[in-house]
């Protein structure tokens, strides 16, 4: 019986210690982080990502022509003619600043001076509006970008249904359902983009503001500069340059609209804000401008903008910043 007792000792010391030495990693101590396993495929939990794992970006949704069509009856039915001095205009305003902010965007008012003058007939006093400029947490303005911008500010006499809620209802919709493009991009609502008295220098005064404003590595940064006016009318995507040799910008968009399956024209026209940019060596389109009978007038109400135009300038613009 003793030396039965002795052998069975050396047996269950001989399997401790097999165990003992075996491959398997020890656990951590409480002082030291270990990755955690890759799971196989066949695994039913996943194993959470470890706080320095990239997470993949968060895909785009999909265009919502219906918000944006409430944009336009906010902007144009609730609050209707927004000249850029004026209180409506500061509503409008505030209330996009919000939506961005909520949109997790960081939100900076540039101010500027307007003068006094004649808009499409109406007189007009001078005074102090804004543009609002949104951008992620982080952004580089030195690094390479792109700016998607709309004007917010109407004649006097207008709601301005089609000219411009419908743009900043396309910019903020695209702003909202667009996390991640390709390039960071800015989204600008310009004020006073309508016309105080007749030429260049009466008319686009937040991009002329916003423009001089950039110091030389911001403009060399700058990818494309995308300006969203009447973009809720017709049935083709007209994309205009504002001079007939300036074309890689408009072929680059027109290419995100043929990926889109929606139709296009091209046009030459500088009655917006990409001509700002244009004019100071950077690279500018203009997304919209099909004629309408409404036009600067009181009869440009949200019944004139068409939600499946709206859809089609929201699947080009973000077909462009995700190529």
């Amino acid at each position: 019986m003793r030396a039965a007792g002795l052998s069975l000792a050396v047996l269950l010391a001989l399997a401790t210690a097999s165990c003992d030495s075996s491959t398997s990693t020890p656990a951590p101590s409480p002082t030291t982080s270990s990755p955690a396993a890759t799971p196989s495929a066949s695994s039913a939990t996943p194993t959470a990502l470890s706080p320095t794992t990239a997470r993949p970006p968060t895909p785009p949704r999909a265009f919502n022509a219906a918000a944006a069509t409430a944009t336009v009856r906010y902007l144009a039915g609730e609050l209707g003619p927004r000249e850029a001095t004026s209180t409506a205009y500061r509503r409008a305003l505030a209330w996009l600043e919000t939506r961005f902010e909520a949109a997790g965007y960081q939100v900076e008012r540039q101010a500027l001076q307007v003068p006094a003058g004649i808009s499409w007939g109406v007189p007009v006093r001078a005074g102090t509006t804004w543009n609002l400029i949104a951008t992620k947490p982080g952004f580089d303005p030195t690094a390479p970008h792109r700016i998607v911008g709309a004007h917010l500010d109407t004649v006097p006499q207008a709601p301005g249904a089609e000219d411009n809620a419908s743009g900043i209802a396309v910019l903020l919709g695209t702003a909202e359902s667009m996390p991640a493009p390709r390039l960071p991009t800015v989204f600008i609502a310009f004020g006073a983009e309508e016309p105080r008295g007749d030429g260049d220098s009466r008319h686009h005064y937040g991009s002329r503001a916003y423009v001089a404003s950039l110091p030389a590595a911001q403009r060399r940064a700058l990818r494309g500069m995308v300006s969203l006016d009447r973009v809720g009318v017709g049935s083709v995507v007209p994309v205009c340059t504002a001079t007939a040799g300036q074309v890689t910008l408009q072929r680059e968009v027109r290419a995100a609209a043929a990926r889109a399956r929606v139709p296009t024209r091209s046009c030459v026209n500088r009655s917006s804000d990409h001509w700002s940019f244009v004019r100071s060596g950077m690279p500018g389109v203009r997304m919209g401008s099909t004629p309408y009978a409404e036009y600067h007038s009181a009869r440009d109400l949200p019944p004139v903008v068409q939600a499946a135009q709206l859809g089609r300038m929201g699947r080009v613009l973000a077909g462009w910043l995700q190529s």
